[in-house]
């Protein structure tokens, strides 16, 4: 789609919107009522796209996370859009109180929202951002990743089969036509991706004062206190690792243990992996890297591994090789105390890898997450409750789950957000409308003014009044 199109289709929704007015709930709720409708009406090609654009992907998983989790989150927001809707009374001073006045917020839909979604969870992160953008009575255009090609065809025969372009709109095409995309001059716009690339949407945006959600990720640490089970820990963070190979924003990262648990955990991990895979170069149930570029710089980080001599765990159950770059498969695999010049330690993983270091003190724990950007996520296994509140205070991320990973993520009622270099804004329920909404200030002034003993000429009495204010 050309600079053109996208600006001429931009210029149909805003219009659209203008014309119509705000929508109503009704209207709202049989927005998204077609955004589950397409979910389920077309399950088996979501799958089928998501298995043509990895190479495998279990089917499971991909309905687990691409199409049953959208549907839920219709269905937990639009019972709610009505009260959400309602203007919230606001508190006025008793000056104002005292004539009549009274305060309020409206909301108000922005517009156009646009949402520029990655290639991890193509079809998920395409419609989360666009449930709250249509609860709040947005218009919506869609730039689905380049790299998942088939699921952005997909995605755009799903909306069109259901909207008109004046409500939803997917554009698709290059890194071309994302950078034209990130330039429109939409009312709000959501990226999802890594901080090098939101630099440059940010600037993008920022010609045209576009306000941004942004969604980046990051390093994730888990912190293992000395009062958690071991096996509990290995069960809880190596089945959120396991979820597409590691590509997954909310993954864990690296794992901080207490000295002396680094071998059970190793052993407890491998069984985990093991009740998983009994092979996984051929297994359906073990999700490729996205393609061969993002192999390639997974296998520079072994590369890098091996020349630092660091001590690499593999998990390779049926000794095979993962020389093609065809099916782009890694083994699973654990350094241990991997130095922080490592590529692994410098860079957000986004694959089947999980860096294991250890610690004496927590307060050095501590030091070390601060001194890292902000991540989208810490998690914490414990019992402590001393060492619950230092990590949620000392540190800053943006969510944190106790005794599992990634969990806060599902309660539709918590933001999924990000802070500093993890992202900006974030949305999901309430939250999702309430950042795809204006809050307008609204006052109704009672039976007179008060402005009149504000103006000149300041008499002695107006100048008492103004007295009795200080």
């Amino acid at each position: 789609m050309t600079d053109v199109d996208m600006q001429s289709l931009l210029t149909t929704q805003r219009q659209a919107f203008l014309d119509d007015g705000f929508p109503s709930a009704k209207t709202r709720i049989d927005r998204l009522d077609r955004v589950k409708d397409i979910h389920i009406r077309y399950k088996d090609k979501i799958v089928e796209a998501l298995e043509a654009d990895f190479g495998s992907r279990p089917r499971g998983q991909s309905l687990a996370t691409d199409v049953a989790s959208i549907i839920m989150e219709v269905k937990e927001t639009r019972g709610k859009i009505r009260q959400w809707m309602k203007p919230q009374r606001r508190k006025t001073p008793l000056m104002l109180r005292l004539t009549g006045g009274r305060a309020e917020l409206q909301f108000q839909p922005l517009g156009v929202v646009g949402n520029i979604s990655p290639w991890n969870f193509p079809v998920e992160l395409a419609f989360s951002p666009a449930i709250g953008a249509l609860a709040a009575g947005n218009r919506v255009m869609l730039k689905p990743s380049e790299a998942t090609p088939q699921c952005s065809a997909l995605i755009e025969e799903m909306v069109s089969s259901a909207f008109d372009p004046a409500e939803m709109a997917v554009v698709t095409g290059g890194v071309e036509v994302a950078q034209a995309f990130s330039q429109l001059p939409f009312d709000h716009l959501v990226f999802t991706g890594g901080p090098e690339i939101a630099r440059h949407v940010m600037r993008a945006a920022s010609d045209n004062l576009v306000p941004l959600t942004l969604e980046l990720g990051g390093k994730c640490p888990v912190v293992v206190g000395q009062s958690a089970d071991v096996k509990t820990v290995a069960d809880r963070v190596i089945s959120t690792k396991t979820i597409n190979s590691g590509q997954l924003c909310l993954t864990p990262d690296y794992i901080f243990l207490p000295e002396g648990k680094v071998e059970a955990f190793i052993e407890e991990a491998r069984k985990v992996l093991a009740s998983c895979y009994d092979s996984l170069v051929d297994n359906p149930d073990y999700t490729s890297v996205i393609n061969e570029r993002h192999w390639q710089r997974l296998k520079g980080y072994i590369d890098d591994l091996e020349e630092r001599k660091v001590r690499v765990e593999v998990f390779n159950p049926a000794g095979e090789s993962f020389d093609d770059p065809q099916k782009h498969k890694l083994p699973f695999i654990f350094p241990v105390e991997p130095d922080d010049e490592a590529l692994i330690m410098q860079n957000e993983i986004f694959g089947p890898m999980l860096s294991i270091k250890t610690y004496r003190s927590l307060d050095k724990v501590v030091e070390f997450i601060n001194d890292k950007p902000r991540p989208l996520a810490l998690y914490y296994f414990g019992k402590d409750r001393q060492e619950i509140d230092a990590l949620c205070q000392r540190t800053t991320s943006g969510g944190v789950t106790i005794n599992d990973c990634a969990q806060h993520a599902a309660c539709y009622d918590l933001p999924l957000a990000g802070v500093g270099n993890s992202g900006m804004g974030g949305y999901h329920g309430h939250h999702g409308f309430l950042q795809f909404s204006h809050s307008k200030a609204v006052y109704h002034q009672g039976l007179f003014s008060l402005g009149k003993f504000l103006r000149p000429p300041y008499t002695p009495r107006k100048i008492k009044i103004i007295d009795s204010m200080v």
